[in-house]
């Protein structure tokens, strides 16, 4: 059975998080297939908070080693969603 993996990030400060939480992403990149990204925006203000939603494909054992790096960076909520296809 095949496994369709989405994982949700909160990221309560991404002035101070977006970094680290970049550098996670960009080092198992090769597990994203897809990325989308939502903050909000005004005129006056770009909000603190941001929410990552990713598609992920591979092996279960890269998947948790990936949370675990994700889990290391403080401010983050992960959220998760499986479907079996």
């Amino acid at each position: 059975m095949k496994e369709i993996r989405i994982i949700g990030l909160l990221i309560t400060d991404r002035i101070k998080e977006a970094g680290l939480t970049q550098g996670v992403l960009s080092e198992y990149a090769h597990l994203i297939k897809s990325r989308l990204g939502f903050h909000e925006v005004s005129e006056d203000v770009c909000s603190r908070t941001g929410v990552i939603l990713l598609q992920l494909t591979g092996n279960h054992d890269e998947f948790e080693i990936f949370e675990g790096k994700l889990k290391e960076i403080g401010g983050l909520e992960i959220q998760h969603m499986v479907f079996k296809t």
